[in-house]
């Protein structure tokens, strides 16, 4: 909280099933642009997650996505971008894009995949809002417990983060894979339309090349 404050940002703990709370605390703030990040995952990398970890927060996709969808709209937000994950592509050729369908390739898809499919139908189809969904690859980087990217698809948090940001002030509404280069899911549509680089991984390379050299 205080590292929040101290951003400038006024945090605020609401629970996203209170669906009268969460409208009157998002009309309260009044925004443009709605970023949902909503998870209920703690701890540890993907690889650690429980079954029952993974399906508390396909109920907050489900249940807690049409709840904030209807805040924005109530507060006149014009846009909401959200959190969605690439690694739910159903098997065939890759790079996988953004048309490419989704489907169970493992067991833990299974429990994941029908709340990423709610909550990216909610966000893209809900009638007075421009939906933007973010398809992150596995997280890496300060803050996610690992500081190297594992199995592709993957992302520095920095990266994703400078997505979510791109996604605010863009104009194309729609899905994104935010990844990596060089995996099986394609940033081709992020980089040409948003202008969106997966920075971070850039920045590790110039490290290493200047470490070499010295």
């Amino acid at each position: 909280m205080a590292e929040l404050e101290a951003a400038g940002a006024r945090p605020i703990v609401i629970d996203a099933f209170d669906a009268p709370g969460l409208v009157a605390a998002v009309v309260a703030a009044r925004p443009d642009v709605v970023i949902h990040q909503l998870t209920d995952l703690g701890g540890g990398s993907g690889g650690e997650l429980t079954d029952e970890q993974l399906a508390r927060t396909a109920r907050l996709r489900i249940e807690g996505t049409p709840n904030l969808v209807a805040a924005a709209i109530a507060a006149g937000a014009r846009r909401i971008v959200a959190q969605s994950i690439a690694m739910l592509y159903a098997p065939g050729p890759e790079p996988h894009g953004e048309a490419d369908p989704l489907g169970e390739t493992a067991s833990w898809t299974a429990i994941t995949l029908p709340g990423i499919v709610a909550l990216e139908r909610s966000v893209m189809t809900t009638p007075g809002i421009e939906g933007v969904v973010l398809r992150y690859g596995l997280l890496y980087g300060p803050g996610t417990g690992t500081e190297r990217p594992g199995k592709p698809p993957t992302v520095h948090v920095r990266a994703a983060a400078l997505a979510a940001l791109l996604a605010v002030d863009h104009s194309e509404s729609g899905s994104f894979n935010i990844v990596d280069d060089d995996g099986p899911v394609s940033n081709a549509k992020a980089k040409a339309r948003l202008g969106w680089t997966p920075l971070a991984q850039h920045e590790q390379g110039l490290a290493a090349g200047g470490s070499s050299g010295g």
